[in-house]
């Protein structure tokens, strides 16, 4: 049974159905190619996915919104394009590693074979190891720190860990850009932060670039002034910028208050179209290693980007993105394991080979950590476009 094919080719009949109008399951049934093409055995009964995600707080409208509405995109269309049966059993995190833990605990009490979302490191390392106690499939959209799916053998991400997205990222600007001095200022507080400068620490030093000052904050920081004056007295060619988002727009508008623009390079990973529309022309020139763009030709993914639109009258976040594929993943590996079993879940996710997902072709390491194609962007009149 090919189910690969099958998912793959629901993404070329969710292109087709955009550009023709259809929208009745009939219509959508009626156009497979011929009795050649292997279907899935039907799968009628509801499997409860749950869905942990900060719908309140400080991290819903930057993180928890996206990944809700890319979560529930792509379950519309599995469901109409597929026998499955998917529903979510959501529950909301509070934007607090006290609301991540409840959450998870509450989903893993409900009997749900398999988690979606929690998308800040801190959290996901407090909290998905009560599912991996129960074994229950854990699988985060974006948390993207270093080494967390190892922490147990039910647990996945989709989102490029920084281990292998930041080094990449280095390589690229490095060879294009030529700096040898630079800064680093991160949030002590939080892993996903912490994690990102050392791989971006060791990258520079491998590349043999000297690193001028390292400084850092703590989450929920409102004033930068201190750690940017100092860091701009030293005259570093690029500043390595390592923070969520609410951090991430004022680092970035403090420091162009301080040093003008084409004064220095500011990087910033997994910076995105929301972070850079808060941060207005501060942002203009900030370059970011990223999991995904909205112009790549990856499978899908134009189809993703206008059904996005029409669905929700806004451009596709990256966050929203990834959530969108970490749910195609999934339904296809429930899909190959003919059962929502979670043990079961859990050893078809790990076969995952080269699915081909609006990401790229997408693969999961033996930990269970995404492997696809990084990608550097750079922003050019107040948009994030391809880093050339």
């Amino acid at each position: 049974m090919n189910i690969r094919r099958i998912i793959a080719f629901t993404f070329a009949l969710a292109v087709v159905a955009l550009i023709v109008g259809l929208s009745g399951c009939e219509k959508i049934a009626s156009m497979v190619p011929d009795d050649k093409t292997t279907m899935p055995e039907r799968m009628d009964a509801e499997i409860p996915i749950g869905m942990a995600a900060a719908l309140t707080g400080p991290f819903a409208e930057p993180y928890g919104l996206p990944m809700q509405r890319g979560f529930e995109l792509a379950r519309e269309e599995i469901n109409m394009l597929t026998d499955a049966n998917l529903t979510f059993v959501p529950m909301d995190t509070h934007s607090t590693l006290e609301g991540a833990v409840a959450a998870v605990q509450g989903l893993v009490n409900q009997g749900v074979p398999a988690i979606v979302g929690i998308g800040i490191s801190t959290q996901l390392k407090e909290a998905f190891p009560i599912a991996q106690e129960h074994g229950v499939v854990a699988f985060s959209s974006i948390s993207s720190a270093a080494g967390l799916s190892a922490l147990g053998d039910y647990i996945f991400r989709a989102s490029l860990a920084v281990d292998i997205m930041n080094p990449s990222g280095v390589m690229i600007t490095h060879e294009k850009l030529g700096y040898e001095k630079v800064a680093l200022i991160y949030d002590a507080a939080d892993t996903y932060s912490t994690s990102s400068t050392d791989e971006i620490r060791e990258a520079l030093e491998a590349s043999g670039v000297e690193i001028l000052t390292t400084e850092t904050f703590q989450t929920g920081d409102p004033d930068f002034s201190e750690q940017l004056t100092s860091i701009m007295d030293m005259e570093p060619e690029a500043i390595f910028i390592s923070a969520l988002a609410p951090e991430m727009v004022q680092i970035i508008v403090q420091a162009r208050e301080i040093a003008p623009p084409n004064s220095v390079h500011l990087i910033v990973p997994e910076l995105t179209g929301n972070e850079v529309q808060k941060a207005g022309a501060a942002a203009e020139g900030a370059i970011t290693f990223t999991n995904w763009s909205s112009t790549s030709d990856t499978s899908g993914n134009q189809a993703f980007v206008q059904n996005y639109r029409a669905k929700y009258g806004i451009e596709p976040e990256p966050w929203a993105a990834q959530s969108y594929a970490t749910l195609y993943i999934l339904a296809n590996a429930i899909a190959n394991a003919q059962s929502a079993d979670s043990a079961a879940i859990r050893d078809a996710l790990a076969q995952t080979m080269d699915f081909p997902t609006i990401l790229g072709n997408f693969s999961f390491d033996p930990n269970g950590e995404a492997m696809y194609d990084p990608i550097v962007l750079m922003v050019k009149d107040g948009t994030l476009q391809l880093f050339e």
